[in-house]
């Protein structure tokens, strides 16, 4: 969960505004189902890690969502394989199935049983019962996945609105709306990873 109330509300912001995005895709674009059903992942991965964000969320079940969005990982890669026509198409599906991957990881790293670490692996940023609290802290194959989810969406996040402009000077507004949501997914997700590296 983020600490910070301003930060927190502004992370929700941006999940919210993303899951928007994607509610509007479904309902206003014509496409393959198979479109309706990658916005369908995208809009409950917005809202699930818009409740990360907020000290309640640290309290819900992590199984059942983590093996959810595992699944979400999987539907995304196949759908690499079986349609992606050009690699650009294959890349871009694949960094959606990274992003299910990464919410997957957000809940198993919030539940020392389910990471296998045991009840004294802490993460720095959630907020866990203090019986699991330990000076140990986590492994360090932990903390580097968290820094490269930091990093790695906050790239994709400038990407994002990079292309999001660009396409704007095109007009290209019709495609722009999903870059901008996407931009704003990968911020969000940004600072939920670092907020598992630090109290923020």
């Amino acid at each position: 969960m983020i600490h910070d109330l301003i930060l927190r509300w502004g992370v929700t912001g941006l999940f919210v505004l993303a899951a928007s995005e994607c509610g509007l895709a479904i309902v206003t674009k014509r496409g393959p189902w198979t479109m309706a059903v990658s916005h369908w992942w995208h809009l409950v991965m917005a809202v699930a890690m818009a409740a990360m964000a907020w000290p309640w969320g640290a309290r819900l079940p992590t199984t059942g969502p983590a093996v959810f969005f595992l699944l979400g990982t999987v539907w995304f890669m196949a759908v690499a394989v079986a349609a992606a026509r050009t690699v650009a198409v294959f890349a871009l599906y694949g960094y959606h199935g990274l992003m299910m991957l990464a919410t997957a990881w957000m809940y198993v790293i919030m539940d020392p049983r389910l990471s296998g670490t045991g009840p004294a692996t802490s993460m720095p940023g959630m907020d866990m019962d203090a019986a699991h609290v330990s000076s140990t802290g986590p492994p360090v194959w932990f903390n580097a996945a968290n820094w490269l989810g930091a990093a790695g969406f906050a790239v994709a996040a400038v990407l994002w609105t990079y292309s999001y402009f660009s396409q704007r000077q095109h007009k290209a507004t019709r495609c722009s709306l999903g870059n901008l949501g996407q931009a704003m997914m990968a911020a969000g997700m940004s600072i939920l990873f670092v907020a598992a590296l630090f109290r923020i």
